[in-house]
């Protein structure tokens, strides 16, 4: 059996990398959630394995641990999966309060659907008592900020950050659960309009596309 001549490198460029945190990402490599590394590096002309001559930096790059593979800091920018689905409970949670708060407060059936909605959405232990409660003192609060624009502000700063990674039909099914919420007492009121219009705002959802979206809500599946 032939051996394969053993060859030596004799000269080349090598990087030396530097860690300069870690922590967890989505790993577009892997697929999912990963611990990562943010590294920098500096090159260096190396011949039989001496240093030499520098080459300048390299990086930053964010390193997987899991499948080695490196890519830009804008990776970071991304949330992992993890942290998507508790921005996905709280946009439910924040929508359904809402629409209670436009007109569906008073009614059992409207109280009932909400919370449904919201253990659905990943929190088991919500009563129909515990939304009431926290109702109570989104309303309070409301009443001295100037309800319509507290509330536009509050769905902004839920909505808007999750907005970027939902696609068209996560983004939809959103507003839908909201209209939900606001037809189990009856038709929709002007103030719960108001208020899925700002959700659709929120969610980059154009007017006509809601105009048609409570349209459909109001038709049985």
């Amino acid at each position: 059996m032939r051996q394969r001549p053993f060859r030596v490198c004799l000269a080349g460029v090598r990087t030396s990398w530097r860690t300069l945190d870690d922590g967890d990402f989505f790993c577009p490599g892997c697929g999912g959630d990963r611990r990562y590394r943010r590294r920098t590096g500096r090159r260096r002309f190396v011949v039989l394995n001496i240093p030499l001559i520098p080459r300048g930096t390299a990086g930053p790059i964010v390193e997987c641990v899991a499948c080695r593979g490196h890519f830009g800091p804008e990776v970071l920018e991304g949330p992992t999966t993890a942290r998507l689905a508790a921005m996905l409970r709280e946009a439910v949670h924040s929508v359904a309060l809402a629409v209670l708060a436009a007109g569906g407060s008073d009614a059992r059936a409207a109280r009932e659907t909400a919370a449904e909605t919201v253990r659905a959405a990943g929190f088991p232990g919500c009563a129909e008592e515990e939304l009431t409660a926290l109702l109570a003192a989104v309303t309070a609060e409301s009443r001295q900020r100037g309800r319509s624009i507290s509330l536009e502000i509050e769905l902004h700063e839920v909505l808007a950050p999750l907005t970027p990674h939902l696609a068209v039909p996560g983004r939809e099914s959103l507003l839908l659960q909201g209209a939900r919420i606001a037809l189990a007492d009856g038709m929709y009121c002007s103030a719960e309009r108001e208020v899925l219009a700002t959700v659709g705002r929120a969610l980059r959802i154009g007017a006509d596309d809601v105009d048609r979206l409570l349209l459909q809500a109001r038709t049985p599946s």
